[in-house]
């Protein structure tokens, strides 16, 4: 068997090639971080192997940095290990107590862990893949948050122009108010309008909920106002609800993007009602590759919802709590994802109706609930089938 370790940074890669008899078959050596410096690598590890899978290649999860050498080398077919930093650290210093790290030391001590370590899972093509989903859910949430300040502020602004305004409509972020404050961005500015103008604008981008006696009813509170005139408020306003619009198109284009990755996964948590695409599409995400996890309880130990217990000497913790700790992405999904399925699926509705009534908080007996999810999300994609509401 050959192992190589790879130290990844920026801009260059420290690699190390060794075999099973500990035998060094290229002394650590550097390469570019460009095409030619991959063909190099792949080049000399192909000249000391017989096939594909009598080789192991490790690299440290260095974030982006490593992500276009672990796609070239899971695109040719090698074995590939992406080891957490702190492991390599930690093994590092079991070798020697010396304190010693450079590059190519760190490539030697990738390839030696490769040798000891036979519990290594291989980077999966799948989970190599699973980042583009990852990254979509990743960046729409945070849209979606950047969107939800911007909501904030054009509460706050409409405060201030026109305050009466929030009581004549169900809600102010609905594209006929904002079609109506971008036009009209004040109470001044439409207490003044004509009022074929603001019916016409009312009626078109509504389609036709509201007519002439919805722009009468705006006319004449805004003529009543006590609004401020604040052009600049004003000029806010207009680019805060054009900066709206322009995220809504782009959270739509990433939920397409979403929605076309999920739909040839497959996956079967679809199932399971009140699980949308885009709460599914995050706990895939994070979760990744089911393989990596040996029971449902390590997924919810990397979400942080499994509890933590305090005891010392004769102190004995008597109240566990979630640790919180994990991906915050996978715990907001199964927090968003659990409180819908409690509501559309009758097996969890009656689960969080237990909880409730032996006296536990509405968050805690939600908390609950994730959990049992988590089980049925990991049986369910373990198996492969459907769920049918009696997991």
């Amino acid at each position: 068997m050959i192992f190589v370790g790879i130290d990844v940074a920026k801009d260059k890669h420290d690699c190390f090639i060794t075999n099973s008899d500990g035998e060094v078959l290229f002394k650590a050596f550097t390469i570019p971080n460009n095409l030619e410096g991959f063909n190099d690598l792949y080049q000399k590890i192909s000249s000391v192997i017989e096939a594909v899978d009598k080789v192991k290649i490790g690299l440290e999860a260095t974030g982006h940095y490593s992500y276009n050498l672990l796609g070239y080398l899971i695109d040719k077919g090698f074995p590939t290990y992406v080891i957490n930093p702190l492991h390599t650290n930690l093994y590092r210093k079991s070798l020697s107590l010396r304190q010693t790290k450079t590059d190519k030391v760190d490539a030697h001590t990738i390839a030696s862990m490769l040798m000891s370590d036979v519990n290594l899972k291989s980077y999966s093509d799948t989970s190599y893949h699973n980042e583009e989903l990852k990254s979509l859910t990743r960046y729409r949430f945070d849209k979606v948050k950047e969107r939800s300040a911007l909501k904030v502020s054009i509460s706050r602004l409409v405060c201030i122009l026109f305050p009466e305004l929030e009581k004549l409509v169900p809600t102010l972020h609905m594209a006929s108010v904002y079609a109506l404050l971008y036009e009209f961005p004040s109470a001044k500015h439409v207490a003044s309008a004509h009022l074929t103008r603001l019916s016409s604008l009312l009626e078109k981008v509504s389609k036709g909920h509201y007519c002439k006696d919805t722009a009468i009813t705006f006319r004449e509170a805004a003529r009543n106002s006590v609004g401020s005139n604040m052009p600049a408020k004003s000029l806010e306003l207009k680019h805060t609800i054009k900066l709206i619009q322009e995220l809504d198109s782009e959270i739509e284009e990433i939920e397409s993007e979403i929605n076309r990755i999920m739909d040839e996964l497959a996956s079967p948590i679809l199932s399971i009602p009140g699980i949308s695409y885009r709460m599914g599409a995050m706990i895939i995400a994070e979760i990744g590759d089911f393989s990596r996890f040996d029971s449902p309880d390590k997924i919810l130990a990397y979400a942080g919802l499994s509890p933590s217990t305090y005891q010392s000497g004769h102190l004995d913790s008597s109240h566990s709590r979630m640790e919180k700790r994990g991906s915050r992405y996978l715990r907001y999904a199964l927090f968003n994802a659990t409180k819908y399925v409690c509501h559309w699926d009758p097996t969890f509705a009656a689960y969080l109706a237990k909880k409730r009534a032996e006296g536990k908080h509405y968050n805690v007996a939600i908390s609950h609930a994730a959990k049992k999810l988590v089980r049925v999300i990991y049986q369910l994609e373990k198996s492969g089938q459907q769920y049918l509401g009696s997991i």
